[in-house]
């Protein structure tokens, strides 16, 4: 066996401590890294998955608290203007507050008034009484026509003579009038006939009241035949 001098033996060692510091720097013996690297700058993006999502909520809702559930804006609050409606009967336009009380041709009893005759014209009033036990309102025209025995008009629609309409209460046992007027027919020559019945439709009612018509002929046709309505006003008479 050879013996190894002192001068070999430690170039030797400085050799190994050489090889162990080289393995050191370039890491461990299976090849790992000895320990994360921090890399300057913002992280990369994740890739190989999918993000999770995070859904809006439908236009107009609005996100709530935990245990709240989910609110709604309140809608904006309209308003509008109900057109009123008028009978078949040519009955004057109504607010809504009227409609609600209006009353209706079952509550009321139709009469006609006695002729105030002047300056060639026939002039008799159209009585609407509440009937009723409540308290109703009429508002306008009223609708009229005369008939004969058989129930057939005689003569055209009687027209509307102007006024402004007014919205009359009545009370039970109240009433509210209607001028009916015409050219007396021995002055102005109309072709002329003598009703059974002048029927009365109370304002934006379809229903109508009969009335046995006792005033003689009236005028149907021809010359000056019109036949005028004034709207309802409080009363009985003028």
């Amino acid at each position: 066996m050879a013996h190894t001098t002192p001068s070999r033996r430690r170039a030797l060692f400085a050799g190994s401590v050489a090889v162990l510091g080289l393995l050191t720097a370039c890491g461990n013996a299976d090849g790992s890294s000895a320990g994360p690297q921090k890399v300057p700058g913002p992280a990369a993006p994740a890739t190989g998955g999918t993000a999770p999502t995070t859904s809006a909520p439908p236009p107009g809702d609005t996100a709530a608290a935990p245990g709240q559930g989910t609110t709604r804006p309140a809608a904006p609050a309209t308003s509008g203007t109900t057109a009123a409606g008028r009978s078949s009967s040519g009955g004057g336009g109504t607010d809504t507050a009227a409609r609600s009380t209006r009353c209706h041709t079952s509550e009321l009893r139709a009469t006609v008034g006695r002729n105030d005759p002047g300056a060639g014209q026939e002039n008799f009033p159209v009585v609407l009484t509440n009937s009723s036990g409540r308290t109703c309102t009429v508002h306008g025209f009223p609708g009229a026509a005369f008939v004969d025995s058989s129930g057939r008009q005689l003569g055209p629609d009687p027209k509307r003579n102007g006024g402004s309409a007014t919205t009359v209460t009545l009370r039970p046992g109240q009433s509210a009038w209607a001028g009916l007027t015409f050219s007396n027919p021995e002055v102005s020559g109309a072709k002329t006939a003598t009703p059974a019945s002048l029927i009365v439709t109370p304002p934006d009612e379809r229903d109508h009241l009969t009335v046995r018509w006792t005033a003689g002929r009236v005028p149907v046709g021809g010359n000056s035949s019109s036949v005028f309505l004034t709207v309802l006003s409080p009363g009985t008479a003028p």
